[in-house]
């Protein structure tokens, strides 16, 4: 085949986005800036970057969603400037963005799916196999006659990663399209995607801040201010030094592997990080070497108290949609203690987004109540004359802040809760800047229009806008998905500093690494009902997270068999506690290895 028929090259492509400043003048925005990748046709490549780095843009280009000011894309031989190859192209390439309800067309599920090659002039009964096949990939195919709205937003990723199979494309683009699955959604999803690669020589790209999914891809490419600084193995790119300064971290196996390194005085090289076998062996090799010091005991003090006031009661509380014939939710009870961060955890379409929705009566309960206990009395959900009230004690902040994101200025969004209130202009002001300090946001950023922020901004600006009412309880729905590993940091380090301060935090997440080292308990929803409601260290004990049919976080899958190992090497060892924390859990197993005799086998 002649040159660049199997690879997609992108050549000193540049691309700026015209934003109009106060003057209604238009100023260029530069996403991409000269901006070199070439990825292999049937590859499987990663894309990692920070937000706002240019990662989606350049999925966009790729796709022809956008053309470049300069530079040249050749896709499998087409040059992508080409208007006669513009339809060719734009039919054997596909791409699934983060937010779902973008790309959701249909009214019907099954109508969404079929949208796309019916454009493409795929006659029945052909068009039929694809839809149902695409359905069936990724589990809705007993929802088909559904609409679209009644689903939540991790059923609505399946819907448009559904619709994308359907059209059977050569290039498949993943732009954080795994964000909203829970784990055991997310990794069917992949599975299949790279079964289809195999099987069909698809070309498979995908943008993500998952750390662990790049490791699944055959090459990394980081993204930086719009160049591609770096590219390679997982293997090498996750051996580099620099890559908090790019907004990302290692994945949290390796962040164990090299704090044992830390602590051991040794080091990984690239071969220890190629497979999960060889960083075993590697930990292992490092853990056997005599004269190991003790790092000292990790604090095991638990945070909360099993006495802890109850600042809300869910009481009986069952919900049904309209249009269902089941229950969303079914006969909930829960107690929320006061200054507790609370997990609410589950597979897509559980019921979790109907649970928090009753919290502040945005969905009136029907059957059972959620009471809030205050210190003027107890506020019921079901009583409208109580709403106003429940509301300045509950805040809640949805997956996507930029819906709750409305006026001209962020400072001007944060205050607008506060002006249904009877209080002074100067004591907003303070209200305001007070809230943005609580979140990080700058005073630059409050003179910005919202919607000219990142997402990390914008989520940051909507937390805000709840914190400003000084809410007692604070619910928030997914609140790190979509932010780079930095951006999730940062988030849950205001987290904590909001749960510190006393403010209860309720936390809806997929994430079950994040949940299980931020939370305090959490509680498990499995098809409308609470399944198990427990303290991470209680929930995440591998026979109980097999009985609950959880997965675990990523360290304890990786630190049991290291422990176990360890358990041969040194009978009698005695590990102090079990940390979901990757560099806790290091120097937790170093220190009971030099507690055992510092290797001395």
């Amino acid at each position: 085949m002649p040159d660049g028929q199997n690879t997609i090259e992108i050549k000193d492509v540049s691309f700026s986005y015209d934003i109009y400043e106060e003057s209604s003048a238009k100023a260029p925005r530069k996403a991409l800036d000269g901006i070199s990748v070439s990825i292999e046709r049937g590859s499987y490549t990663a894309i990692l970057g920070s937000n706002g780095s240019g990662k989606s843009t350049l999925a966009k280009i790729i796709d022809i969603l956008e053309v470049p000011d300069s530079g040249r894309v050749v896709i499998f031989g087409k040059d992508a400037s080409d208007d006669d190859l513009f339809w060719d192209i734009r039919s054997k390439c596909c791409c699934v963005f983060q937010n779902p309800d973008n790309q959701i067309v249909g009214t019907m599920i099954e109508e969404d799916v079929a949208f796309g090659p019916e454009n493409l002039g795929v006659p029945n009964p052909e068009l039929r196999e694809r839809v149902d096949k695409a359905l069936k990939d990724v589990g809705l195919y007993e929802l088909r006659h559904r609409e679209t709205k009644a689903l939540s937003g991790g059923q609505k990723q399946k819907l448009a990663i559904a619709g994308a199979l359907a059209m059977c494309p050569d290039i498949l683009i993943l732009d954080e399209a795994t964000a909203m699955l829970d784990p055991s959604s997310r990794d069917d999803f992949l599975a299949l995607v790279e079964k289809m690669r195999i099987e069909k020589g698809l070309t498979l790209i995908t943008i993500t801040h998952d750390m662990a999914e790049a490791l699944r891809c055959d090459k990394i490419v980081i993204v930086h201010k719009g160049k591609a600084v770096a590219e390679g193995a997982p293997e090498e790119i996750f051996m580099s030094e620099d890559l908090w300064k790019y907004g990302l971290k290692r994945p949290v196996k390796f962040n164990y592997a090299f704090e044992i390194a830390r602590l051991t005085g040794n080091c990984l090289s690239k071969e220890d990080l190629k497979s999960n076998d060889a960083l075993v062996k590697a930990v292992l090799r490092m853990l056997a070497e005599p004269g190991i010091k003790d790092p000292g005991e990790v604090d095991r003090t638990p945070r909360m108290k099993d006495d802890q006031k109850i600042i809300m009661s869910v009481n009986d509380l069952s919900y049904t949609y309209s249009n269902s014939d089941s229950k969303a939710i079914d006969s909930i009870n829960l107690d929320i203690r006061k200054g507790e961060v609370l997990g609410i955890v589950g597979e897509s379409g559980c019921g979790k987004t109907t649970l928090i929705s009753h919290m502040n009566a945005i969905f009136r309960p029907v059957q059972g109540d959620v009471v809030i206990h205050t210190e003027e009395g107890d506020l019921s959900c079901k009583n409208k004359k109580d709403t106003m009230k429940i509301r300045q004690h509950v805040g809640l902040v949805f997956q996507y802040p930029e819906y709750q994101l409305f006026e001209e200025t962020v400072y001007k969004d944060i205050c607008y809760g506060l002006k249904k209130m009877d209080i002074s202009k100067e004591e907003q002001k303070s209200l305001v800047e007070d809230a943005a300090s609580k979140v990080g946001l700058t005073e630059k950023e409050l003179d910005s229009s919202p919607f000219e922020l990142s997402g990390g901004q914008k989520r940051r600006a909507a937390m805000a806008g709840v914190l400003v009412m000084r809410p007692d309880i604070l619910v928030l729905d997914e609140p790190a998905s979509g932010l780079d590993p930095k951006g999730r940091q940062e988030m849950f380090a205001i987290i904590k500093g909001l749960r510190d301060s006393g403010t209860t935090i309720i936390l809806v997440s997929h994430n079950m690494d994040e949940a299980a080292v931020n939370c305090d308990r959490i509680c498990l929803i499995d098809n409308g009902k609470i399944k198990a409601v427990g303290t991470p260290g209680e929930l995440f004990i591998k026979s109980r997270a097999k009985e609950l049919g959880i997965t675990l976080p990523g360290i304890t899958r990786f630190s049991l068999p290291v422990r176990a190992e360890l358990e041969k090497l040194y009978p009698g060892i005695e590990f102090h506690g079990q940390f979901f924390d990757p560099l806790k859990e290091a120097q937790t197993v170093v220190s009971a290895v030099s507690r055992a005799g510092g290797a001395n086998v």
